[in-house]
């Protein structure tokens, strides 16, 4: 009974940070890492987790509170916000596991990282898969109202378009001020 934690949108010039946490009970065939993905296939493994997780939980940082507090704290509280709201059921479970080689919920008795867990441990690769499809949902409602920006299409990565959209535009109130390109522009 793992609950999987990662977060995705961590090198974002643009929108929140977004982590998942997932406790799966039955396994569902064929998950792997979000960026491993089209994006018909993390949407159709988004409803398939939702409907068969014993619980799941998405925490949200905005690129405001991102600026205020910083990136690594901006993941802390994203996956302690992800891991508080998959427990608002209660659930019984025998560690947590973290994407990566950090730590961020050491305050939470049996948690830890293990490098690529995303791609190796299926309730990882859950949590990276819903967290992805609700960030990128965001993002594409987002760009309905910042449409020069087309964030529908790269999310607030910063591509070439999005780079050159920033000249042109200028920034929005979804950039990150604290990110150095955005920074460079101020």
């Amino acid at each position: 009974m793992i609950i999987g934690v990662d977060e995705v949108g961590r090198g974002c010039l643009a929108g929140p940070l977004v982590a998942g946490a997932v406790l799966l009970g039955k396994p569902i065939r064929g998950l792997k890492d979000s960026k491993q993905l089209t994006k018909a296939e993390r949407e159709k493994f988004d409803a398939r987790i939702r409907a068969r997780a014993i619980a799941y939980g998405l925490g949200w940082v905005s690129a405001d509170e991102l600026d205020t507090v910083g990136l690594t704290e901006a993941v802390r509280r994203a996956m302690q916000r992800a891991v508080a709201q998959l427990l608002e059921t209660p659930v019984e479970y025998s560690e947590i596991i973290i994407d990566g080689n950090y730590n961020f919920l050491r305050d939470i008795p049996l948690t830890r990282p293990i490098i690529k867990a995303d791609d190796t441990v299926p309730a990882v690769s859950a949590a990276s898969i819903i967290a992805k499809v609700a960030r990128d949902t965001y993002m594409a409602e987002a760009a309905k109202d910042f449409p020069g920006y087309k964030f529908e299409s790269h999310v607030g990565y910063g591509t070439a378009f999005h780079r050159q959209a920033l000249i042109e535009l200028g920034m929005c109130s979804l950039h990150r001020r604290s990110f150095a390109p955005i920074r460079a522009m101020l």
